[in-house]
């Protein structure tokens, strides 16, 4: 999850695997109908943002919902325009007054922190008015490759439905500037940990839907951290339902595709919808 955060902020990806296509399974990705007592219609749908070219993920289920909407809901509507996120990040990312960034980072992150920095040719002087989280998107991004082209997200921009997003650039940026300096140093330590983790579990969970697994690849790090979990997931989650909401409200049917990490456990936007009233269906 937090590779997602970071791959999403800075149009980085997910590793990619090497398989060829052929060796992956047939698709069957959580997807959600969500109804209501006055007719209300809506889907959820929890997305990838990297996947190797040519895997199918594409199901008739899905197509049925792409085609009963009439709004795609996602967290960043203006995903591809890098000089907007380049702007945001500029704004957000410098501070003052801060230690060396080797003195910020927990001292059991440091030979992995220390490593991270040689192999993106970066130096911990360079981030002397860098933000801590800011520090983290930059090295994940400089470490981290894959092909993000392929992501589910931007397939389904390039769908032809009018596009609402959630939140933007500046306020994924904000969201990651308000968090306290430990959170800040968690958030560095679960960037470090994620570097050279293989991304092919967590694609093959997402691919066939198996929900605890994902809980186990995508969420686990950010489970188990509090101030992160409730920031990056829980507040998140409960302002976006208030949202998608207003738009089942006004008659809108939006298919909402946000990161499968939002989908997941008693936080999740199908338990937050339920909570509200609606009837949620797992369809796929």
């Amino acid at each position: 999850m937090i590779r997602k955060f970071l791959a999403l902020a800075l149009a980085a990806a997910l590793a990619a695997c090497g398989a060829p296509p052929e060796d992956w399974p047939s698709p069957s990705p959580a997807l959600w109908e969500v109804t209501g007592p006055d007719g209300q219609s809506a889907w959820l749908f929890g997305t990838i943002h990297a996947l190797p070219r040519g895997v199918n993920w594409r199901t008739e289920p899905l197509e049925r919902a792409l085609k009963g909407a009439d709004t795609l809901v996602v967290e960043v509507a203006d995903l591809d325009d890098k000089q907007a996120g380049a702007r945001a990040y500029a704004a957000a990312a410098r501070g003052s007054g801060l230690p060396p960034l080797l003195d910020r980072a927990h001292p059991a992150d440091l030979p992995a922190l220390r490593q991270a920095l040689d192999r993106a040719g970066l130096k911990p002087e360079e981030f002397r008015v860098t933000d801590t989280w800011a520090a983290a998107l930059v090295i994940a991004n400089s470490t981290t490759s894959g092909d993000h082209a392929a992501g589910v997200d931007r397939a389904l921009l390039d769908g032809g439905l009018p596009v609402v997003g959630l939140e933007g650039f500046v306020a994924q940026f904000a969201l990651f500037d308000a968090l306290p300096p430990e959170d800040q140093a968690d958030l560095l330590g679960l960037t470090l940990a994620e570097i050279d983790r293989d991304g092919r579990a967590a694609q093959l969970a997402w691919l066939t839907g198996d929900l605890d697994a994902l809980e186990r690849n995508e969420l686990g790090g950010v489970i188990a951290d509090p101030g992160l979990y409730q920031a990056l997931i829980v507040d998140r989650n409960h302002a976006w339902v208030n949202r998608i909401v207003e738009m089942l409200e006004r008659g809108n049917r939006p298919f909402v595709a946000v990161g499968a990490g939002h989908m997941i456990g008693t936080d999740g936007l199908p338990a937050l919808l339920a909570a509200r009233g609606y009837t949620v269906r797992r369809i796929q």
